[in-house]
């Protein structure tokens, strides 16, 4: 049997004879192969996170002009609930200051408000067949599917409603 330095000689001999040749030894191969496959293994999938590269400040919208990809170095995990597609940020606007080369938290950031406070708006309550609408005034802004508190014109009551992708304002009964 041979020992392992001569084995280890052996198979580098064989393995430039073959380079030479224009051939890989099957055990050449082997070893390579195996090599490559620890070397998959080892490696971890890069993750990529959006960054701003300037400052933007409270109350800007966010464009995609403003952003850089960025790829984290292999060991680096992202934190949780950061902005890592433009399509999590396009349109959408500030409610901090986001700094460069810092990670974008998704709760700093909002959608844009569909209707902005003192906005003329119709308010509707539906119920069954019955429709009444009203016009009001907001008291505060809002997105779509927000929350928000509505004077009525007509009576002075404050009411809460539902700002709806149109623009207007739907009431239940409570």
């Amino acid at each position: 049997m041979a020992s392992p330095t001569s084995r280890s000689a052996f198979l580098r001999t064989a393995l430039i004879l073959a380079l030479v040749a224009g051939g890989v030894p099957a055990v050449a191969q082997e070893q390579a192969n195996q090599s490559a496959n620890q070397i998959a293994s080892n490696q971890t999938v890069s993750e990529v996170v959006l960054i701003p590269n300037r400052v933007i400040y409270p109350g800007e919208t966010v464009e995609l002009g403003v952003l850089k990809q960025v790829t984290l170095l292999p060991g680096k995990h992202k934190p949780d609930a950061v902005a890592t597609r433009a399509e999590e940020l396009q349109g959408k606007v500030a409610k901090r200051t986001l700094l460069p080369g810092r990670y974008i938290p998704t709760a700093a950031i909002r959608d844009a408000w569909l209707v902005e406070q003192g906005a003329a708006v119709q308010i509707y309550f539906t119920a069954g067949g019955l429709t009444i609408s009203a016009s009001g005034v907001t008291l505060q802004p809002g997105a779509a599917g927000d929350l928000v508190k509505v004077r009525n014109v007509d009576s002075g009551k404050i009411i809460s409603g539902t700002v709806m992708a149109d623009g207007t304002i739907r009431v239940s009964a409570t």
